[in-house]
């Protein structure tokens, strides 16, 4: 059984790298920017 895991496991890979081959590499998901608090003193002068 853990034959049969493994073969699946290899053709996930080259299929993976074969549509990577194809299509270009996967897209990364772009970071959302975390808003960052600041005192504007100057404001309430």
């Amino acid at each position: 059984m853990q034959y049969l895991e493994k073969a699946l496991e290899k053709l996930k890979n080259w299929s993976r790298k074969l549509i990577e081959l194809l299509l270009g590499p996967e897209m990364e998901p772009e970071v959302e920017v975390i808003p960052v608090p600041v005192e504007d003193r100057g404001r309430y002068r």
